[in-house]
């Protein structure tokens, strides 16, 4: 008798075992996984909080502490940045040139929609002035541009010219105030999808080559109103940010920054004294 109520009792206790492992997720109960290990990854994902008490180490803020991004490693290629702009191939593996792939999210489609909307919304261009920024979109726009545009961006490129042939739409001419007027972001939406019979150059310039050229197209026109629009003044809008402005913030903050670590120093010493003659 004694075995045969073990018996029962042992698949008694079985049977529940296997009701309570197997209970299915309803409402507000989570239910039971009889094995979370084959469901429940116990690997990091990278840049991703996914605390699962039932198979982590640590508390939460420990984990948390694990998943933050990381100081990229030496070599590490930023998004966008895939490619080279030596033509020469002399920095691609198979000697081979390809542009900078400059996949940044564009969230704005081809119609005149969100132009609108890309011309309204896109006001600040990303990076500062710099010389060596206007030296790269001069090179860029000179290769991409200019046979249309003008290297003075007048409109009056090669293409137009009587030396060159007749192109069946005239070029926008960047010197004129409906183009010193508009906003970045009516260069930029066409750098990327085109206009009218110009085609898109989303696949010719990276997203830092887009922005030069954008900042050598304002330096032509700033210089036509006999304005600085350069590394160390802008005289032209109050929009694109010299990088000598930036240093000289960057540089003020830092004094401040100092002044602040100094005084609360004098502070603690002055109180520190105090404390010690009594």
């Amino acid at each position: 008798m004694n075995i045969k109520y073990q018996i029962l009792g042992f698949f008694g206790v079985l049977v529940m075992m296997s009701l309570m492992s197997c209970q299915s997720a309803t409402g507000n109960q989570t239910g039971s996984e009889y094995m979370p290990d084959m469901a429940h990854s116990v690997a990091y994902e990278a840049n991703t909080y996914g605390y699962y008490y039932h198979n982590r180490w640590g508390t939460e803020d420990d984990l948390h502490k694990i998943v933050q991004p990381r100081i990229p490693v030496s070599g590490t290629i930023a998004r966008g940045y895939a490619g080279t702009s030596d033509h020469t191939g002399g920095h691609s593996h198979q000697g081979i040139a390809y542009k900078a792939n400059g996949s940044v999210p564009y969230y704005y489609a081809d119609n005149e929609e969100d132009r609108a909307r890309a011309i309204a919304e896109v006001i600040n261009n990303p990076y500062p002035i710099t010389t060596a920024g206007l030296e790269k979109g001069k090179q860029l726009y000179n290769i991409q541009c200019a046979i249309c545009h003008g290297e003075k961006a007048d409109g009056n490129g090669y293409l137009v010219r009587d030396d060159g042939g007749k192109y069946p739409v005239q070029p926008a001419n960047f010197l004129l105030d409906e183009f010193v007027a508009a906003s970045n972001g009516r260069y930029y939406h066409t750098l990327i999808h085109g206009r009218n019979l110009m085609g898109g150059y989303s696949d010719k310039l990276s997203y830092e080559e887009r922005w030069n050229v954008i900042h050598y197209i304002r330096s032509l026109q700033a210089a036509t109103k006999k304005l600085e629009y350069s590394e160390k003044a802008n005289t032209f809008n109050n929009i694109e940010v010299p990088y000598a402005v930036l240093a000289a913030q960057k540089g003020a903050q830092t004094v401040v920054a100092n002044a602040e670590v100094a005084v609360d120093t004098m502070m603690v010493k002055e109180v520190g004294g105090k404390v010690n003659q009594h």
